[in-house]
């Protein structure tokens, strides 16, 4: 897309979005039913572009909080300032960019009904690609809003309004830890949502990183959930079994 950016009109981020749920959508719902054939398991699989209701007047709007795309260097820095000035550049570390986009806080699935009838029909759903699709009323006009939706908030927001009974957040990571990478680094088994909540106030989890699954899953886990599971996707079926993980529960 960033590469389109010079040949063709700007696509704006909901669009890139939309597109990117339709094609990765596409794939994942290909190979799994190429897996229900090949294991005899009578299910089908169906992707929902998914619309994620947002506040028109939230702050992360004016304030762009998000990074995507690449790094950059203070070279391509320069030359991103003059052939593409609408881009907000944050340098992340020393001597390395990343652009900023909004990050608005989801509020309501619109899709919600549909995923949840197919959810009860037994297919599997594939929803929220990349966070979902940010829009927001304009009186009673729906747009699309330039941002882009954290994916595990919007994840926590959809397994909350289907009473789901676990979440699983997959990451890079078997399991989330505190003092990351220092000496002293702690893995976490089981924690409880007071534990959590002061792991994320003592900056444990980078906002860029594990602090949005944490708080996701504190989010889940508060408004009725069972526990929430971080792994990576080589250890989901052990951690479902409570073998390895990171879980969060109640208490």
């Amino acid at each position: 897309m960033e590469e389109g950016e010079r040949r063709v009109p700007r696509l704006p981020l909901d669009t890139c979005v939309s597109d990117s749920q339709g094609g990765m959508g596409y794939m994942i719902q290909r190979i799994a039913c190429e897996l229900f054939r090949r294991e005899r398991i009578p299910r089908s699989a169906a992707t929902v572009i998914t619309q994620v209701l947002v506040d028109a007047n939230d702050p992360d709007l004016t304030h762009p909080s998000k990074p995507i795309g690449q790094f950059y260097t203070q070279e391509e820095f320069c030359h991103i300032q003059r052939e593409r000035p609408h881009w907000l550049l944050h340098e992340i570390e020393p001597g390395r960019w990343r652009r900023m986009v909004a990050s608005p806080r989801p509020l309501r699935i619109l899709e919600e009904e549909a995923i949840a009838r197919l959810v009860e029909a037994g297919v599997v759903v594939i929803a929220c690609g990349g966070g979902g699709i940010p829009v927001a009323w304009q009186g009673d006009r729906l747009v699309g809003v330039e941002g882009v939706i954290d994916k595990d908030l919007a994840s926590s927001l959809l397994a909350r309004d289907l009473r789901a009974q676990k979440l699983i957040i997959v990451t890079s990571v078997e399991q989330a830890a505190i003092r990351f990478g220092q000496p002293g680094q702690q893995w976490l088994d089981t924690i409880t949502v007071r534990q959590a909540r002061e792991y994320l106030v003592a900056g444990e989890f980078p906002a860029g990183s594990m602090g949005p699954k944490i708080e996701a899953g504190v989010d889940f886990v508060v408004h009725g959930g069972e526990e929430c599971i971080i792994t990576s996707s080589a250890h989901v079926a052990r951690a479902v079994r409570g073998e390895t993980g990171t879980h969060i529960v109640a208490s």
